[in-house]
């Protein structure tokens, strides 16, 4: 199918919506937005209607949509190898974790030389916890309420928020509740309060659950999903401090986060963090063919040399996928990605959200950094009510209607355009969200 294939929007949503069934959905409700084809921060559909995109589709679209150097790779590697068992080497597999361990962190007692290919980010996590889990001889992961880790077995689980629940199959899994000032739960005031009081209250969770019990402290380097929920400075360094007190290792996902999004190669490079193991997927070949991944520490690494490790995947380190994230990886340092999606946030992105904020008082917070940013909506900006659902669909069905497309989630609009977005992208983004706001977003 292309933009000039004989379909139109009605038909490929009848197609779809007959014959797939679509995640986290009542199917009867579903009426997906089509597209065809896409470049750069662009989408359309079949009939010619035009999307700027900041969704990056589900926050994984780094590079921009169709970038030539990456199409032509994965058209390379389908020409020469398309498949190849996990057991059999091939050089783009070594290349591809020689491009991503370029990025992990170096500096320190941990450093990082080897990775583990999975297919997506829920499947990286899975494995993480599964090496954590073997390393340390314990059983339990903690993790935050206010989370995304994936769909599958331990990875929901390991999620804090509401969709664990209909899911909870799992053993060893314990949440607490990680930082978030504007809605905190320990009563803080300010930043520094909250970072004192969340790290507080960790320690008295692992006390309480008993710390040679504990394999893994799993965090998102800034929670996505939940929020886009920057942690005060000083709260990773401590979670680091409280896992070394009591010999758990600290495994960091990033895998909405990480290769450029926020203005750094990784997340974790804003907080002087060096965690255990790292775990991500979408940025790393901005979702062009599926993979995810663990960056593993030297101590882990050195602790399978010699035991066996009980995990893998058939398309472990597909060649398709590896030659994408090489062609990713090269692009986005070659043409200055990473410092781009830093620039726009800090000059462009953050403060025109915040001058939106100012603007409109439906807008209870912003909060973000790089190309990730959160609008957080309330019908009462006192009481900082969340706004109804409804009224957060009329807002997303009107920047719609508008040619912008953004990630809407609970009482929020996450804008995560692209690394590659440009200044005038982002001047006509914020001026769409001016207008719909001043038509629909009335208290």
């Amino acid at each position: 199918m292309n933009a000039a294939a004989p379909f139109s929007n009605a038909a490929v949503r009848q197609l779809e919506t007959e014959l797939v069934l679509s995640s986290w959905s009542v199917q009867s409700q579903l009426n997906p937005l089509v597209i065809a084809g896409g470049a750069g921060c662009m989408l359309w559909d079949y009939e010619g209607n035009q999307y700027l995109d900041f969704s990056s589709q589900l926050i994984n679209t780094n590079i921009g949509h169709q970038h030539p150097k990456v199409v032509k790779a994965i058209q390379d590697q389908a020409a020469q190898l398309c498949t190849l068992a996990p057991s059999n080497a091939t050089a783009v597999r070594g290349e591809a974790a020689k491009r991503i361990l370029a990025r992990a962190p170096q500096s320190g007692p941990r450093s990082f030389k080897k990775i583990f290919f999975t297919n997506a980010g829920a499947d990286a996590n899975e494995n993480a916890m599964r090496m954590a889990r073997l390393y340390t001889g314990r059983d339990k992961i903690l993790s935050a309420y206010r989370s995304y880790h994936g769909n599958t077995g331990s990875a929901i689980v390991a999620t804090g928020e509401a969709r664990r629940v209909p899911n909870e199959y799992a053993r060893g899994h314990v949440h607490f509740f990680n930082p978030y000032l504007y809605r905190s739960e320990f009563n803080a005031t300010s930043e520094a309060e909250e970072c004192e009081r969340a790290l507080r209250h960790l320690r008295r969770v692992i006390e309480a659950e008993g710390p040679t019990s504990i394999a893994a402290i799993l965090l998102e380097s800034i929670p996505g999903t939940a929020g886009v929920l920057v942690p005060p400075q000083g709260y990773l360094k401590g979670v680091r401090a409280l896992a070394d007190e009591f010999g758990i290792q600290l495994i960091l996902d990033e895998v909405m986060v990480g290769f450029g999004r926020t203005g750094a190669w990784l997340a974790l490079d804003h907080f002087d963090v060096q965690p255990d193991l790292v775990v991500f997927a979408k940025g790393v070949n901005s979702g062009y063919v599926p993979v995810g991944g663990v960056m593993i520490s030297d101590q882990i690494s050195e602790f399978f040399q010699n035991r066996y490790f009980p995990g893998g995947l058939t398309y472990s380190g597909h060649p398709l996928a590896m030659a994408s994230i090489i062609a990713t990886l090269d692009a986005m340092a070659e043409e200055g990605m990473v410092d781009n999606a830093r620039r726009i946030g800090e000059e462009h992105l953050g403060p025109g959200v915040k001058a939106l904020a100012a603007r409109h008082p439906i807008i209870g917070e912003t909060r973000g950094k790089g190309v990730f940013w959160a609008l957080e909506f309330v019908s009462d900006p006192v009481k900082r009510t969340p706004l109804p659902p409804a009224r957060l669909a009329e807002l997303k069905a009107a920047a719609l209607r508008r040619g912008l497309l953004v990630f809407a989630v609970e009482n929020r609009f996450h804008l995560a355009p692209p690394c590659i977005v440009n200044a005038d992208q982002v001047k006509q983004a914020l001026a769409v969200l001016d207008e719909v706001l001043a038509e629909h977003g009335k208290l």
